[in-house]
């Protein structure tokens, strides 16, 4: 079996392609040709598409694999008649209203349930659902010694933007709007964060609260997509700042209490008893920050309507102890207060960490149970043959 690896940056690619070498199809090993690939949202760059062409006919390769999905790679695949895998770890993820994902070439992976109802439910059949993974194989190589446990320990640690760095549409966007599209704006996104589980942002970006943000901050669709701007003002501008702000305000409140570790990219955001360490790398400092802490948290990014975010595998991939909030797809594989906890409410999860805090024992229960789980059906093995039986490579 040989794969053409759409090599462009993203967290997954190394363990995934761990998995696809260990993976024998037919008794044969697989193979891998990487193909470097810069993509910056582009949907046509003809000397791109004529190189990726070129290539794919010389390789001969089985499929193509990408983590996230490019419809620039769809419609040469589709040319070409390869089969085209992609694995969708971001919500939002734009390119996926291109027009491109009804061809007959791809099989799209979703980890989020929401996205693949979504599409699924408008007759669109080259989408599946699909949850994250982690490499337990590496993780479990990363051993804790009293070295490591006195640099990274932690009360309670969270790792992750704060959406202060990039991206900070609202703030741009927040000085050129009118009193009362701010004001609306203000009210929606508290009474948002006062609810768990679900998310009516988009619903309620009405035509005139979409004509005054496009005037102060203008975002446009696509030509070959079908994503609307309430889409686009819902999940880029809105859903961002409200995690931003919800991410901050829970860490202060915890923070008044308990020491807080936060591993962010912005290193300018300080307050009392938070302690921040800046970016946290991947495979060379993220495993010691979960495994040494005494409460991982995570607080989702509010576009992230029901999935479970790579955060939560990797934390429990670490054998270590995680509250969340609520999100729907937990639900579907771990049981609360058994394999995780979550919260419903800030007040919910300041006495959550009260409970658990001083209770050692407990949280090792609880994480030792959930990495069972994880070694037992999350792993990238467990996912590559799950991903190439549902795309009938197999």
């Amino acid at each position: 079996m040989k794969v053409f690896f759409i090599n462009i940056s993203s967290f997954g690619n190394a363990d995934f392609a761990d998995a696809l070498l260990r993976y024998a199809h037919q008794g044969k090993p697989t193979e891998i040709y990487y193909y470097d690939f810069e993509n910056h949202g582009e949907r046509n760059d003809p000397v791109k598409e004529e190189d990726m062409l070129k290539s794919i006919k010389r390789e001969s390769p089985d499929f193509a694999f990408s983590f996230n999905y490019y419809p620039i790679v769809s419609k040469i695949c589709q040319k070409a008649g390869l089969k085209y895998i992609s694995w969708v770890y971001d919500n939002p993820h734009i390119a996926l209203y291109s027009h491109t994902v009804i061809n007959n070439c791809n099989e799209i992976f979703l980890f989020d349930s929401a996205m693949y109802e979504e599409f699924s439910s408008q007759g669109i059949k080259t989408v599946h659902y699909m949850p994250l993974a982690v490499n337990v194989r590496r993780l479990s190589e990363i051993e804790v010694n009293a070295e490591t446990l006195a640099k990274y320990h932690s009360e309670v640690c969270f790792l992750g933007s704060l959406y202060t760095e990039e991206h900070n549409f609202y703030d741009r966007m927040k000085p050129k709007l009118n009193e009362y599209t701010k004001g609306y704006l203000e009210g929606l996104m508290r009474s948002q964060m006062q609810v768990q589980g679900y998310n009516f942002i988009e619903k309620c970006l009405y035509g005139k609260i979409i004509d005054k943000m496009y005037e102060a901050l203008p975002l446009e669709p696509n030509s070959d997509g079908v994503e609307t701007k309430g889409y686009m003002y819902a999940d880029y501008v809105i859903n961002r700042h409200i995690t931003g702000i919800e991410r901050l305000e829970i860490l202060k409140r915890i923070a008044e209490k308990w020491t807080v570790d936060l591993y962010t990219k912005d290193e300018t955001v300080k307050a009392d008893g938070i302690r921040n360490h800046g970016i946290a790398q991947y495979f060379e400092i993220m495993p010691y920050v979960f495994k040494c802490a005494d409460i991982n948290l995570n607080i989702t990014l509010r576009s992230i309507q029901n999935g479970i975010p790579l955060r939560c595998f990797d934390i429990m991939g670490c054998d270590s102890f995680l509250i969340s909030n609520y999100q729907v797809d937990f639900l579907r594989f771990f049981e609360p207060d058994k394999d995780f906890v979550f919260y419903e409410s800030q007040s919910d999860l300041m006495d959550k960490i009260e409970y658990y805090i001083n209770a050692p024992d407990r949280r090792r229960e609880i994480a030792a149970r959930a990495y069972e789980k994880i070694k037992r059906d999350h792993t990238f093995d467990i996912r590559v043959g799950q991903i190439l039986q549902e795309a009938k490579i197999l």
